[in-house]
């Protein structure tokens, strides 16, 4: 998963605002399994919409995304060396 760090950049980039707090809320190491449940996912926007504005809501879903990214990113790397791996052992 993205550090914090480069979750807040990708942020910065985008909005030109850090949204820290979201970040920091999300990540936060005694409760980050539970915030990152997809099923509380329209909960937790609304959360941050109602304290920070539209913004922040689509930031924090945005944060999901870029963890799904780097977690599934690495699997289909993977994957896809093994598959180009078992290709060439048997002459494809």
């Amino acid at each position: 998963m993205p550090e914090l760090n480069e979750h807040i950049a990708a942020s910065v980039a985008r909005t030109g605002k850090e949204y820290r707090e979201v970040h920091e809320w999300i990540d936060a190491p005694e409760s980050k399994y539970e915030r990152h449940d997809f099923s509380k996912v329209l909960a937790n926007a609304e959360m941050f919409r109602k304290r920070y504005g539209d913004e922040a809501a689509q930031e924090y879903v945005y944060h999901l995304v870029d963890d799904l990214k780097c977690r599934f990113g690495k699997q289909i790397a993977s994957h896809t060396a093994n598959l180009q791996d078992c290709l060439k052992y048997f002459g494809g």
